[in-house]
């Protein structure tokens, strides 16, 4: 599993903890941008119907159904300007 912050590896075995960070940035884990129901163009940002809005998807929360990202799964937190340059090249 990788950090949505600065996209090194985390052990990502388990369910992490509110409190849990990042051991090489710092970041928090257990957020939105690394979960794999989280998705920009899905209602309040989330596939799963049954959770709760969480407003700062970058902020450690209380979510129950936080499962990581699959490290083959799009990471969100991407620049998409880069993106759309990318497309250009």
């Amino acid at each position: 599993m990788n950090c949505f912050h600065c996209r090194k590896a985390v052990d990502g075995t388990g369910r992490p903890g509110r409190g849990e960070t990042c051991p090489f940035c710092g970041a928090d884990v257990k957020v939105c941008l690394n979960c794999r129901f989280h998705d920009r163009n899905a209602y309040n940002e989330c596939r799963e119907p049954s959770a709760e809005r969480v407003v700062d998807k970058s902020k450690a929360n209380f979510c129950e159904f936080f499962e990581f990202k699959a490290q083959g799964e799009a990471q969100d937190a991407e620049d998409p300007l880069k993106k759309l340059k990318d497309l250009f090249k």
